[in-house]
Protein backbone atom coordinates (compact mmCIF):
# COMPACT_ATOMS: atom_id res chain seq x y z
CA UNK A 1 0.00 0.00 0.00
CA UNK A 2 1.20 3.39 -0.63
CA UNK A 3 0.58 6.80 0.63
CA UNK A 4 1.07 10.15 0.69
CA UNK A 5 2.79 11.12 3.96
CA UNK A 6 4.90 14.21 5.31
CA UNK A 7 8.63 13.43 6.44
CA UNK A 8 6.53 13.31 10.62
CA UNK A 9 3.91 11.25 9.49
CA UNK A 10 6.11 8.25 8.04
CA UNK A 11 8.01 8.53 11.20
CA UNK A 12 4.59 7.88 13.06
CA UNK A 13 3.44 5.25 10.59
CA UNK A 14 6.68 3.50 10.81
CA UNK A 15 6.71 3.43 14.65
CA UNK A 16 3.67 2.09 14.92
CA UNK A 17 4.50 -0.84 11.65
CA UNK A 18 7.26 -1.50 13.58
CA UNK A 19 5.36 -2.56 16.72
CA UNK A 20 6.66 0.30 18.79
CA UNK A 21 4.91 0.32 22.04
CA UNK A 22 5.75 3.29 23.88
CA UNK A 23 6.39 6.42 22.22
CA UNK A 24 7.14 10.11 24.29
CA UNK A 25 7.58 13.94 23.42
CA UNK A 26 7.14 17.18 24.13
CA UNK A 27 5.63 19.55 21.29
CA UNK A 28 8.15 21.91 19.52
CA UNK A 29 8.23 22.72 15.36
CA UNK A 30 9.21 20.60 13.22
CA UNK A 31 8.96 17.84 15.68
CA UNK A 32 5.30 17.94 16.93
CA UNK A 33 3.26 15.91 14.29
CA UNK A 34 5.03 12.88 14.84
CA UNK A 35 3.42 12.49 18.62
CA UNK A 36 0.11 14.10 17.49
CA UNK A 37 -0.55 11.35 14.62
CA UNK A 38 0.51 8.38 17.29
CA UNK A 39 -1.64 9.69 20.18
CA UNK A 40 -4.47 9.60 17.32
CA UNK A 41 -3.91 6.01 16.98
CA UNK A 42 -4.47 4.84 20.62
CA UNK A 43 -5.52 1.91 19.87
CA UNK A 44 -1.80 0.70 18.56
CA UNK A 45 0.72 2.57 20.55
CA UNK A 46 0.82 4.11 23.63
CA UNK A 47 2.16 7.80 23.10
CA UNK A 48 2.09 11.20 26.19
CA UNK A 49 3.48 14.26 25.87
CA UNK A 50 6.23 14.88 28.49
CA UNK A 51 6.15 17.52 30.64
CA UNK A 52 9.51 18.12 28.71
CA UNK A 53 12.19 16.30 26.67
CA UNK A 54 14.38 15.03 29.45
CA UNK A 55 11.67 13.20 31.28
CA UNK A 56 10.42 11.98 27.57
CA UNK A 57 13.64 10.32 26.84
CA UNK A 58 14.27 8.99 30.34
CA UNK A 59 10.96 7.62 29.99
CA UNK A 60 11.13 5.77 26.73
CA UNK A 61 14.65 4.51 28.03
CA UNK A 62 12.95 3.07 31.11
CA UNK A 63 10.54 1.30 28.58
CA UNK A 64 13.30 0.22 26.11
CA UNK A 65 15.29 -1.31 29.21
CA UNK A 66 11.69 -3.02 29.93
CA UNK A 67 11.63 -4.62 27.33
CA UNK A 68 9.64 -3.06 24.34
CA UNK A 69 10.57 -1.26 21.26
CA UNK A 70 10.11 2.94 22.25
CA UNK A 71 10.63 6.37 20.74
CA UNK A 72 11.41 9.78 21.88
CA UNK A 73 10.91 12.71 19.69
CA UNK A 74 11.64 16.31 20.18
CA UNK A 75 13.03 19.61 18.13
CA UNK A 76 16.66 20.06 18.20
CA UNK A 77 16.87 22.34 21.20
CA UNK A 78 15.31 19.57 22.72
CA UNK A 79 18.20 17.39 22.81
CA UNK A 80 19.84 19.85 24.94
CA UNK A 81 17.41 19.49 27.17
CA UNK A 82 17.74 15.21 26.76
CA UNK A 83 21.46 15.00 26.39
CA UNK A 84 22.00 13.65 29.98
CA UNK A 85 20.25 10.65 29.80
CA UNK A 86 21.33 10.35 25.70
CA UNK A 87 24.70 10.36 26.87
CA UNK A 88 24.85 7.87 29.28
CA UNK A 89 22.38 5.60 27.39
CA UNK A 90 24.69 5.64 24.52
CA UNK A 91 27.00 3.95 27.65
CA UNK A 92 24.50 1.31 28.81
CA UNK A 93 22.67 0.45 25.62
CA UNK A 94 18.98 -0.59 25.44
CA UNK A 95 16.77 -3.56 26.13
CA UNK A 96 14.34 -3.62 23.45
CA UNK A 97 15.28 -0.80 20.30
CA UNK A 98 15.08 2.79 20.94
CA UNK A 99 15.22 5.57 18.86
CA UNK A 100 15.77 9.72 19.15
CA UNK A 101 14.29 11.62 16.45
CA UNK A 102 15.86 15.46 16.61
CA UNK A 103 13.86 17.71 14.18
CA UNK A 104 16.60 20.32 13.10
CA UNK A 105 15.62 23.64 12.01
CA UNK A 106 18.03 25.35 9.45
CA UNK A 107 16.75 28.81 8.99
CA UNK A 108 15.60 28.99 12.20
CA UNK A 109 11.67 29.48 11.52
CA UNK A 110 10.77 29.02 14.51
CA UNK A 111 13.51 28.68 16.76
CA UNK A 112 15.77 30.58 19.12
CA UNK A 113 19.27 29.14 17.42
CA UNK A 114 20.22 26.75 14.65
CA UNK A 115 22.70 24.59 16.00
CA UNK A 116 23.18 21.02 14.35
CA UNK A 117 22.38 17.93 16.03
CA UNK A 118 24.52 15.66 14.20
CA UNK A 119 26.67 16.89 16.49
CA UNK A 120 25.39 14.79 19.53
CA UNK A 121 25.70 11.39 17.57
CA UNK A 122 29.55 12.06 16.95
CA UNK A 123 30.00 13.60 20.55
CA UNK A 124 28.06 10.81 22.32
CA UNK A 125 28.88 7.86 20.12
CA UNK A 126 25.56 7.16 18.71
CA UNK A 127 24.50 5.64 15.15
CA UNK A 128 22.80 8.45 12.76
CA UNK A 129 20.03 8.39 9.70
CA UNK A 130 19.31 11.60 8.05
CA UNK A 131 16.50 10.85 5.63
CA UNK A 132 15.87 13.19 2.45
CA UNK A 133 12.01 12.27 2.09
CA UNK A 134 9.09 10.71 3.48
CA UNK A 135 9.98 7.30 2.34
CA UNK A 136 13.43 7.08 3.58
CA UNK A 137 12.02 8.60 7.07
CA UNK A 138 9.99 5.13 7.03
CA UNK A 139 12.31 2.68 5.59
CA UNK A 140 14.89 4.39 8.29
CA UNK A 141 12.95 4.36 11.21
CA UNK A 142 12.56 0.52 10.42
CA UNK A 143 15.91 -0.02 9.89
CA UNK A 144 16.71 2.03 13.12
CA UNK A 145 15.06 -0.50 15.44
CA UNK A 146 17.21 -3.52 14.20
CA UNK A 147 20.43 -1.70 13.77
CA UNK A 148 19.51 -0.51 18.03
CA UNK A 149 19.09 -4.12 19.08
CA UNK A 150 21.84 -5.62 16.84
CA UNK A 151 24.21 -3.07 18.26
CA UNK A 152 22.80 -2.75 22.03
CA UNK A 153 22.91 1.09 21.08
CA UNK A 154 19.99 3.76 21.22
CA UNK A 155 20.03 5.43 17.57
CA UNK A 156 19.59 8.83 16.65
CA UNK A 157 17.45 10.23 13.43
CA UNK A 158 18.05 13.89 12.55
CA UNK A 159 15.58 15.27 10.10
CA UNK A 160 15.10 18.76 9.24
CA UNK A 161 12.10 20.99 8.67
CA UNK A 162 11.80 20.32 5.20
CA UNK A 163 11.58 16.46 5.58
CA UNK A 164 9.75 16.63 8.27
CA UNK A 165 6.70 18.62 6.32
CA UNK A 166 6.98 17.97 2.93
CA UNK A 167 4.73 14.99 1.37
CA UNK A 168 5.94 12.52 -0.86
CA UNK A 169 4.44 8.86 -1.70
CA UNK A 170 5.36 6.27 0.89
CA UNK A 171 5.24 2.55 0.73
CA UNK A 172 4.12 0.84 3.41
CA UNK A 173 4.84 -2.50 4.80
CA UNK A 174 3.41 -5.28 6.54
CA UNK A 175 2.89 -3.92 9.99
CA UNK A 176 4.60 -5.91 12.60
CA UNK A 177 2.58 -7.07 15.80
CA UNK A 178 3.87 -5.14 19.10
CA UNK A 179 7.56 -5.77 20.05
CA UNK A 180 8.28 -7.49 23.42
CA UNK A 181 11.11 -9.27 25.44
CA UNK A 182 11.34 -10.41 29.39
CA UNK A 183 12.93 -7.70 31.24
CA UNK A 184 16.39 -8.87 32.98
CA UNK A 185 18.07 -7.67 35.80
CA UNK A 186 21.46 -6.63 34.53
CA UNK A 187 23.24 -3.93 37.12
CA UNK A 188 26.27 -4.28 34.92
CA UNK A 189 25.19 -2.97 32.23
CA UNK A 190 22.17 -0.37 33.21
CA UNK A 191 23.83 0.99 36.72
CA UNK A 192 26.69 3.64 36.12
CA UNK A 193 28.15 3.66 39.32
CA UNK A 194 32.07 4.65 38.04
CA UNK A 195 33.36 1.01 38.02
CA UNK A 196 30.78 -0.23 35.60
CA UNK A 197 30.74 3.07 33.46
CA UNK A 198 34.16 2.73 32.84
CA UNK A 199 34.02 -0.89 31.46
CA UNK A 200 30.85 0.54 29.49
CA UNK A 201 33.35 3.28 28.04
CA UNK A 202 35.08 0.67 26.33
CA UNK A 203 31.96 -1.40 25.06
CA UNK A 204 31.20 1.77 23.38
CA UNK A 205 34.06 2.50 21.88
CA UNK A 206 34.63 -1.13 20.63
CA UNK A 207 30.86 -1.16 19.35
CA UNK A 208 31.66 2.16 17.55
CA UNK A 209 33.94 0.37 15.26
CA UNK A 210 31.62 -2.20 14.56
CA UNK A 211 29.46 0.16 13.27
CA UNK A 212 31.62 1.72 10.89
CA UNK A 213 31.94 -1.85 8.84
CA UNK A 214 28.31 -1.13 9.09
CA UNK A 215 28.14 2.47 7.63
CA UNK A 216 30.65 1.16 4.80
CA UNK A 217 28.02 -1.91 3.73
CA UNK A 218 24.70 -0.20 4.34
CA UNK A 219 22.48 0.72 1.61
CA UNK A 220 21.63 3.50 3.24
CA UNK A 221 25.07 4.96 1.18
CA UNK A 222 25.49 4.59 -1.99
CA UNK A 223 26.72 6.63 -4.91
CA UNK A 224 25.16 7.43 -8.54
CA UNK A 225 27.83 7.86 -11.47
CA UNK A 226 26.98 10.27 -14.16
CA UNK A 227 29.12 12.81 -15.36
CA UNK A 228 32.52 12.63 -13.45
CA UNK A 229 33.38 16.21 -13.51
CA UNK A 230 31.55 17.32 -11.11
CA UNK A 231 31.44 14.90 -7.91
CA UNK A 232 28.60 15.65 -4.92
CA UNK A 233 28.76 14.29 -1.07
CA UNK A 234 25.28 15.43 0.10
CA UNK A 235 23.31 13.95 3.43
CA UNK A 236 19.11 14.71 3.83
CA UNK A 237 17.43 17.09 1.58
CA UNK A 238 20.57 18.52 0.38
CA UNK A 239 21.02 15.58 -1.76
CA UNK A 240 17.58 16.33 -3.35
CA UNK A 241 18.54 19.75 -4.00
CA UNK A 242 21.70 18.58 -5.23
CA UNK A 243 20.13 16.36 -7.64
CA UNK A 244 17.80 19.35 -8.74
CA UNK A 245 20.57 21.56 -9.40
CA UNK A 246 23.09 19.40 -11.16
CA UNK A 247 20.91 16.36 -12.88
CA UNK A 248 23.17 13.54 -14.18
CA UNK A 249 25.84 16.73 -14.83
CA UNK A 250 27.30 15.57 -11.76
CA UNK A 251 27.77 12.26 -9.92
CA UNK A 252 26.53 11.71 -6.37
CA UNK A 253 27.75 9.81 -3.13
CA UNK A 254 24.21 9.93 -0.53
CA UNK A 255 25.45 10.09 3.19
CA UNK A 256 21.86 8.77 4.87
CA UNK A 257 23.98 6.52 7.90
CA UNK A 258 26.28 9.22 8.84
CA UNK A 259 27.60 8.28 11.71
CA UNK A 260 29.65 6.96 11.50
CA UNK A 261 30.76 8.22 8.34
CA UNK A 262 31.49 5.66 5.10
CA UNK A 263 34.89 7.65 4.78
CA UNK A 264 36.51 4.66 3.06
CA UNK A 265 33.35 4.61 0.18
CA UNK A 266 33.85 7.99 -0.07
CA UNK A 267 37.34 8.00 -0.72
CA UNK A 268 36.46 5.38 -3.97
CA UNK A 269 33.98 7.64 -5.13
CA UNK A 270 36.33 11.03 -4.99
CA UNK A 271 38.88 8.90 -6.64
CA UNK A 272 36.31 8.47 -9.33
CA UNK A 273 35.47 12.06 -9.97
CA UNK A 274 37.80 15.42 -10.96
CA UNK A 275 36.49 17.09 -8.21
CA UNK A 276 34.37 17.00 -5.19
CA UNK A 277 32.00 18.99 -3.35
CA UNK A 278 30.53 18.55 -0.18
CA UNK A 279 26.58 19.72 0.35
CA UNK A 280 25.64 19.89 3.66
CA UNK A 281 23.20 22.28 5.56
CA UNK A 282 24.75 24.03 8.59
CA UNK A 283 27.83 23.01 10.50
CA UNK A 284 30.71 21.48 8.41
CA UNK A 285 30.71 17.95 10.04
CA UNK A 286 30.85 15.72 6.59
CA UNK A 287 33.18 18.44 5.40
CA UNK A 288 35.88 18.49 8.13
CA UNK A 289 35.29 14.46 8.38
CA UNK A 290 36.27 14.05 4.78
CA UNK A 291 39.59 16.81 4.55
CA UNK A 292 40.84 15.27 7.69
CA UNK A 293 40.60 11.75 6.30
CA UNK A 294 42.75 13.20 3.29
CA UNK A 295 40.58 13.73 0.50
CA UNK A 296 40.54 16.53 -0.93
CA UNK A 297 37.05 18.62 -0.87
CA UNK A 298 34.88 21.65 -1.39
CA UNK A 299 32.59 23.03 0.80
CA UNK A 300 31.83 25.86 3.10
CA UNK A 301 34.80 28.06 1.42
CA UNK A 302 31.75 27.69 -1.31
CA UNK A 303 28.24 27.06 -0.01
CA UNK A 304 26.80 28.93 3.07
CA UNK A 305 27.08 28.11 6.36
CA UNK A 306 23.65 29.45 7.98
CA UNK A 307 20.16 29.10 7.03
CA UNK A 308 18.68 26.52 4.25
CA UNK A 309 20.98 25.36 1.78
CA UNK A 310 18.09 25.57 -0.73
CA UNK A 311 18.16 24.94 -4.54
CA UNK A 312 18.29 28.83 -5.27
CA UNK A 313 21.28 29.10 -2.92
CA UNK A 314 23.32 26.29 -4.28
CA UNK A 315 23.03 27.66 -7.84
CA UNK A 316 24.00 30.60 -6.70
CA UNK A 317 27.11 30.02 -5.25
CA UNK A 318 28.41 27.40 -7.58
CA UNK A 319 27.07 29.06 -11.12
CA UNK A 320 27.24 32.67 -9.70
CA UNK A 321 23.70 32.97 -11.08
CA UNK A 322 19.87 32.38 -10.59
CA UNK A 323 17.31 30.89 -12.78
CA UNK A 324 15.65 33.82 -14.95
CA UNK A 325 12.23 35.27 -14.78
CA UNK A 326 10.27 37.24 -12.81
CA UNK A 327 11.93 39.50 -9.75
CA UNK A 328 10.47 40.95 -6.88
CA UNK A 329 11.74 43.58 -5.06
CA UNK A 330 11.22 43.76 -1.17
CA UNK A 331 12.02 46.92 -1.13
CA UNK A 332 8.79 48.49 -1.83
CA UNK A 333 6.99 45.48 0.60
CA UNK A 334 6.44 47.14 4.22
CA UNK A 335 7.47 44.54 6.67
CA UNK A 336 4.97 42.55 8.61
CA UNK A 337 6.17 41.27 11.54
CA UNK A 338 4.50 38.72 13.35
CA UNK A 339 1.97 39.82 16.22
CA UNK A 340 -0.07 38.43 18.90
CA UNK A 341 -3.34 37.04 17.99
CA UNK A 342 -6.39 39.55 17.77
CA UNK A 343 -8.38 38.43 21.53
CA UNK A 344 -4.46 37.01 22.64
CA UNK A 345 -5.09 36.85 26.54
CA UNK A 346 -1.19 38.07 26.95
CA UNK A 347 -1.78 41.37 25.22
CA UNK A 348 -3.50 43.28 28.45
CA UNK A 349 -0.30 42.21 30.33
CA UNK A 350 2.18 43.18 27.96
CA UNK A 351 -0.07 46.49 27.78
CA UNK A 352 0.65 47.00 31.17
CA UNK A 353 4.57 46.13 31.84
CA UNK A 354 5.72 48.30 28.72
CA UNK A 355 4.10 51.46 30.04
CA UNK A 356 6.45 50.93 33.31
CA UNK A 357 10.15 51.92 34.02
CA UNK A 358 12.86 50.27 36.97
CA UNK A 359 11.33 46.84 35.22
CA UNK A 360 13.80 44.15 33.89
CA UNK A 361 11.58 42.04 31.99
CA UNK A 362 13.25 38.71 31.16
CA UNK A 363 11.11 35.98 28.91
CA UNK A 364 11.22 33.02 27.44
CA UNK A 365 9.78 30.78 24.61
CA UNK A 366 6.33 30.67 23.78
CA UNK A 367 4.08 33.19 22.12
CA UNK A 368 4.40 35.55 24.44
CA UNK A 369 8.12 36.27 23.32
CA UNK A 370 6.15 38.43 20.42
CA UNK A 371 5.82 41.17 23.59
CA UNK A 372 9.30 42.11 23.08
CA UNK A 373 8.42 43.88 19.90
CA UNK A 374 6.52 47.12 19.26
CA UNK A 375 4.12 48.78 20.60
CA UNK A 376 5.02 46.89 23.63
CA UNK A 377 8.35 46.39 24.06
CA UNK A 378 8.18 44.70 27.23
CA UNK A 379 10.65 41.99 27.01
CA UNK A 380 14.23 42.56 27.76
CA UNK A 381 15.60 39.11 27.14
CA UNK A 382 14.95 35.69 25.72
CA UNK A 383 17.38 32.61 26.29
CA UNK A 384 15.68 29.24 26.45
CA UNK A 385 12.83 27.39 28.02
CA UNK A 386 12.49 27.79 31.75
CA UNK A 387 15.00 31.03 31.82
CA UNK A 388 13.24 33.47 32.09
CA UNK A 389 12.92 33.05 36.26
CA UNK A 390 16.68 31.74 36.78
CA UNK A 391 17.63 34.98 34.91
CA UNK A 392 15.70 37.33 36.25
CA UNK A 393 16.73 35.70 40.02
CA UNK A 394 20.82 36.21 38.90
CA UNK A 395 19.80 40.53 37.46
CA UNK A 396 17.94 40.80 40.80
CA UNK A 397 20.99 39.73 42.87
CA UNK A 398 22.51 42.37 41.18
CA UNK A 399 20.13 45.02 41.23
CA UNK A 400 20.26 44.64 45.19
CA UNK A 401 23.82 44.18 45.53
CA UNK A 402 24.54 47.25 43.73
CA UNK A 403 21.64 49.15 45.36
CA UNK A 404 20.11 49.59 42.04
CA UNK A 405 16.01 50.44 42.56
CA UNK A 406 15.48 47.70 39.50
CA UNK A 407 12.65 44.88 39.78
CA UNK A 408 13.39 41.68 37.71
CA UNK A 409 9.94 40.45 36.23
CA UNK A 410 9.67 36.83 34.76
CA UNK A 411 7.66 36.17 32.31
CA UNK A 412 6.82 32.58 31.12
CA UNK A 413 4.32 30.27 29.76
CA UNK A 414 2.21 27.77 31.44
CA UNK A 415 3.48 24.60 29.74
CA UNK A 416 6.68 26.17 29.64
CA UNK A 417 6.68 26.59 33.01
CA UNK A 418 6.22 23.38 33.41
CA UNK A 419 8.60 21.91 31.10
CA UNK A 420 11.87 23.47 33.24
CA UNK A 421 10.41 26.81 35.34
CA UNK A 422 9.85 24.62 38.28
CA UNK A 423 13.31 24.31 39.56
CA UNK A 424 14.00 28.03 38.62
CA UNK A 425 11.48 29.00 40.42
CA UNK A 426 12.44 27.23 43.75
CA UNK A 427 16.15 28.42 43.67
CA UNK A 428 14.27 31.95 43.86
CA UNK A 429 12.10 30.82 46.87
CA UNK A 430 15.16 29.01 48.17
CA UNK A 431 17.44 31.70 47.70
CA UNK A 432 15.40 34.57 48.92
CA UNK A 433 15.00 36.38 45.32
CA UNK A 434 12.88 39.02 45.02
CA UNK A 435 12.02 38.56 41.74
CA UNK A 436 8.16 38.98 40.18
CA UNK A 437 6.89 35.67 38.08
CA UNK A 438 4.08 36.13 36.22
CA UNK A 439 2.95 32.90 34.32
CA UNK A 440 0.59 33.48 31.88
CA UNK A 441 -1.92 30.63 31.80
CA UNK A 442 -3.78 30.28 28.80
CA UNK A 443 -4.89 26.25 29.61
CA UNK A 444 -3.00 25.27 26.31
CA UNK A 445 0.46 24.76 25.08
CA UNK A 446 -0.20 27.06 22.30
CA UNK A 447 2.92 28.10 20.29
CA UNK A 448 3.07 23.88 18.77
CA UNK A 449 -0.86 24.56 17.85
CA UNK A 450 -2.79 23.46 21.44
CA UNK A 451 -1.36 20.47 22.41
CA UNK A 452 -2.37 19.25 26.20
CA UNK A 453 0.09 19.84 29.21
CA UNK A 454 -0.19 18.60 32.50
CA UNK A 455 -1.69 21.79 33.25
CA UNK A 456 -4.96 21.38 31.15
CA UNK A 457 -7.01 18.40 32.63
CA UNK A 458 -6.45 16.27 28.97
CA UNK A 459 -3.50 14.08 28.60
CA UNK A 460 -2.14 13.10 24.49
CA UNK A 461 -4.74 11.12 23.95
CA UNK A 462 -7.47 13.83 25.19
CA UNK A 463 -8.05 11.51 28.25
CA UNK A 464 -8.90 12.84 31.50
CA UNK A 465 -6.02 13.67 33.35
CA UNK A 466 -5.10 15.33 36.98
CA UNK A 467 -4.88 19.11 36.72
CA UNK A 468 -1.26 20.52 38.00
CA UNK A 469 -2.24 23.53 40.19
CA UNK A 470 -0.18 25.89 39.41
CA UNK A 471 -1.09 28.04 43.14
CA UNK A 472 -0.23 25.24 44.75
CA UNK A 473 3.20 24.02 43.04
CA UNK A 474 3.93 27.66 43.62
CA UNK A 475 3.06 27.67 47.18
CA UNK A 476 4.97 23.87 47.72
CA UNK A 477 8.48 25.51 45.95
CA UNK A 478 8.26 28.28 48.79
CA UNK A 479 6.52 31.02 47.23
CA UNK A 480 4.01 33.12 49.84
CA UNK A 481 2.75 35.84 47.76
CA UNK A 482 0.52 34.47 44.78
CA UNK A 483 -2.39 36.36 42.71
CA UNK A 484 -4.71 34.96 40.16
CA UNK A 485 -6.20 37.93 37.77
CA UNK A 486 -7.47 38.21 34.35
CA UNK A 487 -4.82 39.71 32.27
CA UNK A 488 -7.65 41.07 29.92
CA UNK A 489 -8.75 43.82 32.79
CA UNK A 490 -6.18 46.16 33.10
CA UNK A 491 -7.21 47.75 36.17
CA UNK A 492 -6.81 44.05 37.80
CA UNK A 493 -3.46 43.45 36.10
CA UNK A 494 -2.46 47.00 36.82
CA UNK A 495 -2.98 46.50 40.90
CA UNK A 496 -1.66 43.31 40.83
CA UNK A 497 1.48 44.34 39.54
CA UNK A 498 1.57 47.21 41.54
CA UNK A 499 1.49 44.61 44.72
CA UNK A 500 3.97 42.79 43.74
CA UNK A 501 6.15 45.07 43.27
CA UNK A 502 6.07 46.72 46.87
CA UNK A 503 7.18 43.31 48.28
CA UNK A 504 10.33 42.58 49.20
CA UNK A 505 9.81 39.24 48.69
CA UNK A 506 9.10 36.40 45.63
CA UNK A 507 5.95 37.12 44.32
CA UNK A 508 4.00 34.86 41.46
CA UNK A 509 1.15 36.34 39.57
CA UNK A 510 -0.86 33.81 37.54
CA UNK A 511 -2.68 35.54 34.47
CA UNK A 512 -5.47 32.58 33.73
CA UNK A 513 -7.20 33.23 30.52
CA UNK A 514 -8.06 30.32 27.77
CA UNK A 515 -5.91 30.88 23.93
CA UNK A 516 -8.24 32.59 21.59
CA UNK A 517 -7.14 29.26 19.48
CA UNK A 518 -7.68 27.20 22.32
CA UNK A 519 -11.11 24.50 21.40
CA UNK A 520 -13.19 25.45 24.38
CA UNK A 521 -13.75 22.77 27.07
CA UNK A 522 -17.04 22.19 29.13
CA UNK A 523 -14.77 23.58 31.93
CA UNK A 524 -13.42 26.53 29.80
CA UNK A 525 -17.12 27.01 29.40
CA UNK A 526 -17.84 27.34 32.87
CA UNK A 527 -15.12 28.80 34.02
CA UNK A 528 -15.01 31.85 31.48
CA UNK A 529 -18.24 32.21 30.58
CA UNK A 530 -18.63 34.44 27.76
CA UNK A 531 -15.06 34.28 26.02
CA UNK A 532 -14.58 35.14 22.90
CA UNK A 533 -18.42 35.74 21.93
CA UNK A 534 -18.45 39.38 21.50
CA UNK A 535 -16.96 42.21 19.17
CA UNK A 536 -16.64 45.86 19.43
CA UNK A 537 -16.68 48.23 17.42
CA UNK A 538 -15.73 52.36 16.96
CA UNK A 539 -18.12 55.43 16.99
CA UNK A 540 -16.52 57.40 14.80
CA UNK A 541 -18.59 60.74 15.85
CA UNK A 542 -16.83 59.77 19.23
CA UNK A 543 -13.13 58.86 17.80
CA UNK A 544 -10.73 61.77 18.37
CA UNK A 545 -8.26 60.36 16.34
CA UNK A 546 -5.85 60.12 18.82
CA UNK A 547 -4.48 56.30 17.87
CA UNK A 548 -3.76 55.55 20.99
CA UNK A 549 -5.97 52.29 20.47
CA UNK A 550 -3.06 51.21 18.28
CA UNK A 551 -0.81 50.77 21.42
CA UNK A 552 -2.73 47.75 22.01
CA UNK A 553 -1.10 46.13 19.21
CA UNK A 554 -4.31 44.21 17.78
CA UNK A 555 -3.98 43.41 14.57
CA UNK A 556 -8.21 43.55 14.10
CA UNK A 557 -7.73 47.49 14.76
CA UNK A 558 -6.47 50.31 12.25
CA UNK A 559 -6.75 53.80 11.61
CA UNK A 560 -7.28 55.46 8.52
CA UNK A 561 -4.79 57.25 6.50
CA UNK A 562 -6.67 60.16 5.62
CA UNK A 563 -9.55 60.98 7.72
CA UNK A 564 -7.14 58.78 11.10
CA UNK A 565 -10.22 56.97 12.64
CA UNK A 566 -9.87 54.24 13.81
CA UNK A 567 -11.79 51.13 12.79
CA UNK A 568 -12.14 47.30 14.17
CA UNK A 569 -12.83 44.55 11.62
CA UNK A 570 -14.26 41.02 12.42
CA UNK A 571 -11.22 39.80 13.62
CA UNK A 572 -12.11 41.40 17.10
CA UNK A 573 -13.10 38.57 19.66
CA UNK A 574 -13.95 40.99 22.61
CA UNK A 575 -11.08 41.26 24.47
CA UNK A 576 -12.23 44.99 25.53
CA UNK A 577 -8.58 45.79 25.42
CA UNK A 578 -8.62 48.81 23.42
CA UNK A 579 -11.99 49.68 24.75
CA UNK A 580 -10.54 50.21 27.83
CA UNK A 581 -7.32 52.11 26.86
CA UNK A 582 -9.76 54.29 24.48
CA UNK A 583 -9.70 58.02 26.30
CA UNK A 584 -12.90 59.05 24.48
CA UNK A 585 -14.65 55.95 24.94
CA UNK A 586 -15.36 55.87 21.22
CA UNK A 587 -14.72 52.11 21.23
CA UNK A 588 -18.43 50.10 22.34
CA UNK A 589 -19.78 47.18 22.44
CA UNK A 590 -21.42 46.19 19.01
CA UNK A 591 -25.18 45.83 19.18
CA UNK A 592 -25.83 42.98 17.38
CA UNK A 593 -23.42 40.36 19.59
Amino acid sequence: MKQLLTGDEAIARSAIDAGVCFASAYPGTPSTEILQELAAQSDKIYAEWAPNEKVALESAIGAAIAGSRAMASMKHVGLNVAADPFFTNAYTGIGAGLVVITADEPGMHSSQNEQDNRHYAYHANVPMFEPSNSQECYDMMQTAFELSETFDVPVLIRMTTRVCHSKSIVELKEPKSKFNIPFKKNQEKYVTVPAIARQLRINLLQRNEKLKKYSIATAYNYAEMYDTAIGIVASGVCFDYAKEIFMENASYYKVGFSHPMPLDNIKEFASKVDKLYVLEENDPIMETMIKSYGIQAIGKELFPTEGEMLPERIRLAFYGEELSGPKHSLEDVPPRPPTLCAGCPHRGLFYALGGRDGLFLSGDIGCYTLGYAPPFNAIDTVTCMGASISSAHGAQKIFDMFDSKMRAVAIIGDSTFLHTGLNSLMSVAYNNSKVVTIILDNRITAMTGGQHNPGTGFNASMGDAPIADLTAIAKALGIKHIKTVNPNMLDEVEQALDWAVSLDEASVIITRWPCVLKKMTESDNTEFTGAYTEKYTVDEDACSSCAICLSAGCPAISVDNDTMLASINDSCVGCSICAQICPSEAIVLKEDN
